[in-house]
């Protein structure tokens, strides 16, 4: 079976990757578009805590999925992932809502023993954790919370899925109802799976098909610590205060605040004075000790998101030979993985290890053939 994967972001790296090592015929295609949510992203994959009560499911199964794929993409390829079980906190001045978040969180572990551990730890022991901390935050911590690098996760499923004699171009694709082109050349395809991103929309137009995904600018920024003393930051957990804005650290005295969420920004992957401001003025409101860092740089991605804030996955309708993946937000680096897999099990007839009815194309009523 051939199978063209378009955008080779960490949807499509992923789907193009399971597809190749079961035994499909992959072409995956990607226009290299500035401001792509992937290049960006560095991501926390600890769902547990997760409010929406209907995505939760997927969620909690695509991070229990990482250990497998992290396994698997480490005998297929010699890039690491970067991937690595830190831990996270999920961090308050509040006792009140902090004990909510543990009640809900501890009866999630039961079920999820990815979830590991789940504590809650007072300011003091959550700055043993998170030093920069304000004094005035305790924490809730799970064990079983994670990191990421986007770009390095899709660069070890890219090497992964060449292995598994998958076949990559560079250029632009458009599809109709005759099938799917490559700057301008017809490419024969049994099956397309759209993994185009915040460009998804744009694709599938001249199908007649509106899947509602719209960019949202999300700016990062990335601090190094100062000096040749500086402490060492590749076991701090992640960090998700109640108030927003996350932060993670990397090996190398680096840490990373994000991020705005600007929703109409269209296409516009500029670095914003507000935004810059923004993440800042955040950032060290929760973690005043970082007031000394250096500001390394700014990355920018245009995250796809769907009207409801949750995946859109499944065949178009009334082109079920079409395969979408995408609308995953902010949750790309959580979600993204796990929905390969299941994409896969899609296109080649398998049965999906989850129920996706509910991240349809067509739950939106829009999205109908015209």
């Amino acid at each position: 079976m051939r199978v063209v994967v378009v955008g080779s972001g960490i949807a499509g790296a992923s789907a193009a990757y399971h597809l190749a090592w079961r035994g499909a015929e992959v072409v995956l295609v990607d226009a290299d578009r500035a401001g792509a949510a992937t290049a960006a992203g560095a991501g926390i994959v600890s769902p547990w805590d997760l409010r929406d009560e209907r995505l939760y499911p997927f969620a909690a199964a695509a991070a229990s999925y990482y250990p497998r794929l992290v396994s698997e993409l480490g005998d297929r390829t010699a890039l690491d992932t970067s991937y690595a079980r830190v831990g996270a906190l999920v961090a308050a001045a509040d006792e009140r809502e902090l004990e909510s978040v543990h009640r809900r969180v501890a009866a999630r572990a039961h079920e999820h023993p990815a979830a590991g551990t789940v504590q809650l730890l007072d300011a003091a022991q959550t700055r043993e954790l998170f030093p920069p901390l304000a004094p005035e935050l305790a924490s809730v911590h799970i064990t079983g919370g994670a990191r990421v690098d986007g770009r390095r996760l899709r660069a070890s499923l890219l090497d992964a899925a060449r292995a598994g004699g998958a076949a990559e171009h560079a250029g632009r694709a458009e599809l109709d109802e005759t099938g799917v082109r490559i700057d301008g050349e017809p490419v024969p395809a049994d099956a397309v799976v759209v993994a185009a991103g915040a460009w998804s929309d744009d694709l599938v137009a001249p199908l007649g098909v509106r899947l509602g995904i719209a960019p949202q600018r999300g700016q990062i920024t990335h601090l190094d610590l100062p000096g040749e003393s500086s402490p060492p930051t590749g076991h701090w957990p992640v960090l998700s205060p109640l108030t927003g804005h996350y932060m993670l650290a990397f090996p190398g005295s680096r840490v990373v605040i994000g991020a705005t969420r600007e929703d109409g920004s269209g296409f516009d992957h500029r670095i914003t004075a507000a935004g810059q401001l923004e993440v800042l003025r955040h950032g060290l409101t929760v973690a005043p000790g970082l007031a000394d860092a250096t500001l390394a740089e700014t990355r920018v991605g245009l995250r796809p998101v769907s009207r409801d804030d949750r995946p859109v996955i499944g065949p178009l309708p009334g082109h079920p030979h079409v395969v979408v993946t995408g609308g995953f937000g902010p949750k790309g680096l959580t979600l993204a993985p796990y929905a390969g897999s299941l994409v896969a099990d899609l296109v080649l007839g398998g049965t999906p290890t989850i129920d996706l009815a509910p991240f349809r194309p067509e739950r939106f009523g829009e999205s109908t053939p015209r």
